[in-house]
């Protein structure tokens, strides 16, 4: 392949990894920078929706040898303890991004794609084409680079994204767990100031990853005294992690997460996954946005490098698709988030549910997409 057809992509996490084996699939040359090793576990609430499972299949990602749980049911619990569950029309299964990321990375060495362990500090966009480089002070040119380098990122700073400047009120926390509990349920646990998500993934183990804001942690010294102190005052919780035990060393922890609006392109850059905009996690749907963005991008990618369409096009069609497909379930995520933390509000609507129980289903369908199609 001609160099002029080169694809960087600065971050190999899942929309990264995606990105390039869509391209790779379709005869293109792709060079991931990617700071990490595999395997790595990574803050996720390590569930996905099966809305992109035959996308997955079409890009020769065997699901089934991960061995993944199974997810067909969804549980939300308010800080009482009380909950109500409903069916997930189209399901979803659980992996780890320990095993999930790992398996990807090698089926793009598989397709000669590169991966470079290192970490770009610099993008610079000159006669059409982009210079990357690298803290190791290496250098390299692409005709189109994707960001796909998560949540936040020293790179956003140095390209003046304007929502790294202002301070974000989460604090994400993430743990394994041994403990017993349904193979087939994605449960959803209210507290004060957050929410906690658990679900197996797989080989039986028991992920639980909670978002809570920043100013109702800080009152206590250390993650195992607020636990104790506000996590836990939902009994459900205090059953799971009583009778659970643990496999991390320490929890994995996250700070800053935004959910403020991110642009689509930056310096001609597309961005995919968590680095083009981050739904809130008890929406359960993060994972299955940042492939089907990946998916996204890459057919703009590929028009683009074929001279369908130029630069130009390229970037208005992606930021005009992503909304059409992210934005509306983005902005209601944020919605829903804000009532969950609101204990009165939250109580309301657990009510409400238990009246009227089609409203649990029509809050699930506003925060999934539908099934994307295997089309490359």
């Amino acid at each position: 392949m001609n160099k002029q057809t080169e694809i960087g992509i600065i971050g190999g996490g899942l929309a990264g990894l995606t990105a390039a084996l869509h391209l790779l699939n379709q005869g293109f040359s792709v060079t991931i920078f990617e700071k990490n090793t595999y395997p790595k576990h990574k803050v996720c609430g390590e569930f996905v929706s099966n809305e992109v499972y035959s996308y997955l299949n079409s890009l020769g990602i065997d699901i089934t040898s991960l061995h993944p749980s199974k997810i067909n049911t969804t549980m939300i619990s308010n800080r009482d303890g009380k909950s109500i569950s409903a069916s997930l029309e189209m399901g979803g299964f659980g992996v780890s991004r320990y095993i999930f990321d790992s398996y990807l990375a090698e089926k793009v060495v598989a397709l000669r794609g590169r991966i470079i362990k290192d970490t770009v500090s610099k993008v610079d966009f000159n006669n059409d084409a982009f210079l990357i480089t690298t803290e190791n002070n290496e250098t390299f040119s692409f005709i189109q680079v994707l960001g796909a380098y998560g949540k936040r990122s020293n790179l956003d700073t140095v390209l003046q994204r304007k929502f790294i400047q202002q301070k974000s009120p989460w604090l994400a926390v993430k743990m394994h767990y041994s403990v017993s509990y349904p193979n087939t349920l994605v449960g959803l646990y209210n507290f004060k100031g957050g929410y906690c998500g658990v679900s197996q993934v797989e080989n039986k183990v028991v992920n639980i990853c909670y978002l809570v804001q920043y100013k109702v942690f800080k009152k206590y010294k250390n993650i195992e005294t607020f636990q104790e102190n506000v996590l836990l005052k939902n009994q459900k919780l205090k059953k799971i992690f009583s009778q659970g035990t643990p496999l991390f060393e320490k929890p994995l922890t996250i700070s800053q997460v935004s959910f403020e609006n991110k642009p689509k392109i930056e310096n001609h850059i597309v961005m995919i996954g968590d680095t083009a905009g981050l739904i809130h996690p008890l929406c359960g749907n993060g994972m299955a946005m940042a492939i089907h963005s990946a998916k996204l991008a890459s057919e703009l990618v590929i028009s683009f490098l074929k001279k369908e369409i130029n630069r130009d096009q390229l970037e208005r069609s992606y930021s005009t698709i992503w909304d059409q497909n992210f934005k509306k379930r983005i902005q209601f995520g944020k919605v829903l988030s804000t009532i969950l933390l609101n204990n009165f509000a939250s109580n309301i609507v657990m009510k409400m549910i238990a009246f009227f129980p089609s409203i649990l289903p029509f809050i699930i369908k506003k925060t999934h997409g539908k099934e994307v199609l295997d089309n490359i």
